[in-house]
């Protein structure tokens, strides 16, 4: 069985007065050891966070391809380690917008994170223009295939199946959208990386609340969320994370 993972990520949002939020954050994690809960934090907050909440996983939100060289602003994995974090995302969607990554990106950033030992959460998802030219299914697929790296396991890559449409517009696809996407998603992964798949945990990301994570956690190959701005509180987390306790297992 894959345990359920609710991740938050901050962006670019977030000081030392508000690591207070990751208090009662870190204290329901520890409350609930049946799920596992992970916040992806900008680069300054790191250490900090990692120093104030034991027993809360907390990565980084991007991680640079090369070990170090002349890259101005970008962070190594090795740096990333040495901050205290124990995972990273990597193909965010506001990533590839806004800065133009690749898949190619994406899978370059998944083998260094891995190779310092970090876990990686690894994004791929449509846009609007793509879902509504029924492209949905062979861009995911496509994302999948260049950017998840040979002999992958659940060991330390997730998946996050996040519909750029969906980010942060209060708008989510129905159920039955988020099954399918996921179902296929699955599928790529097994056609990739043989039985291994079935241990990687896939999340769903995009416009999560408290009001519909119950719904979305019990979908069918839906093992988790990727949180946005409603990981930015206690008060609006934690009912995210109450969900995740309260939802059945999901089968493989």
């Amino acid at each position: 069985m894959r345990r359920t993972l609710i991740a938050g990520n901050w962006k670019m949002h977030g000081s030392l007065a508000a690591l207070g939020e990751l208090d009662a954050i870190a204290r329901s994690a520890a409350a609930h050891p049946g799920i596992d809960v992970a916040v992806a934090l900008p680069a300054t907050l790191i250490a900090p966070a990692v120093a104030r909440t034991a027993g809360l996983a907390v990565g980084g939100q991007d991680v640079h391809s090369a070990d170090f060289g002349a890259h101005t602003g970008c962070i190594s994995a090795a740096m990333l380690r040495e901050a205290g974090a124990g995972f990273t995302l990597v193909g965010h969607s506001e990533r590839r917008a806004d800065q133009h990554e690749t898949s190619q990106d994406a899978w370059a950033k998944a083998e260094a994170a891995h190779r310092h030992g970090l876990s990686v959460i690894l994004c791929v998802g449509e846009t609007e223009a793509e879902r509504d030219a029924g492209r949905a299914a062979r861009v995911v697929q496509a994302q999948i295939e260049k950017s998840v790296p040979e002999k992958a396991c659940g060991d330390w890559l997730t998946l996050a199946y996040e519909p750029r449409w969906a980010i942060g517009t209060g708008r989510t696809p129905t159920l039955d959208d988020i099954a399918e996407v996921h179902a296929i998603a699955r599928a790529k992964l097994r056609t990739l990386v043989g039985g291994a798949a079935d241990a990687i945990r896939i999340l769903y990301g995009g416009s999560v609340t408290g009001t519909n994570a119950a719904a979305i956690l019990a979908t069918d190959n839906v093992d988790g969320a990727l949180v946005g701005g409603a990981s930015l509180t206690a008060a609006r987390f934690l009912p995210i994370i109450a969900a995740a306790v309260q939802s059945p297992e999901h089968a493989t």
